[in-house]
């Protein structure tokens, strides 16, 4: 019987954003060092003759499809929804080389929503996608599980 296991990344990168609209300090620009963790499950490859053997899937691959479709894109940038009056100054373009106009509140929650998006459909068939964490601060995080969300394909 294959046994199914379950293979955790952990990432980092740096960002900054802005809660338009929001009553509180996060309404203005301010930047956080994120933690995401994204969790695959899989049977373990059981094929003397394949150079993975032994593997849900290759942590290199593994960080590649994160690297190339979320921290790529979010790494020390700025990200702001495009629904706020900040979409309209080009003086921003002009002086930085990454922001990011998203049609959403750049909440954790939100992000984390968005950072599925990105990576569900990349992986192999053999395995899918369990949970996703982000941290936003040491103490403060938000998380995705594919058990409350039965629809997608992670399942």
């Amino acid at each position: 019987m294959k046994q199914i296991i379950r293979v955790t990344k952990k990432f980092t990168f740096d960002m900054a954003h802005a809660l338009y609209g929001y009553d509180g300090p996060c309404k203005n620009i301010h930047g956080h060092t994120y933690v995401l963790s994204v969790t695959l499950k899989g049977s373990v490859l059981q094929d003397n003759n394949h150079p993975k053997n032994g593997m849900v899937i290759d942590f290199t691959d593994f960080k590649k499809i994160i690297a190339d479709n979320v921290i790529s894109v979010f790494d020390h940038s700025l990200v702001l929804n495009s629904n706020s009056p900040h979409a309209n100054l080009n003086e921003l373009r002009q002086n930085f080389e990454k922001i990011n106009f998203v049609p959403y509140q750049p909440s954790c929650e939100n992000l984390l929503i968005d950072f599925l998006e990105r990576i569900n459909f990349k992986f192999p068939e053999t395995v899918k996608i369990n949970n996703l964490k982000l941290e936003e601060t040491p103490t403060s995080f938000a998380e995705w599980f594919s058990e409350d969300n039965i629809s997608l394909k992670s399942f």
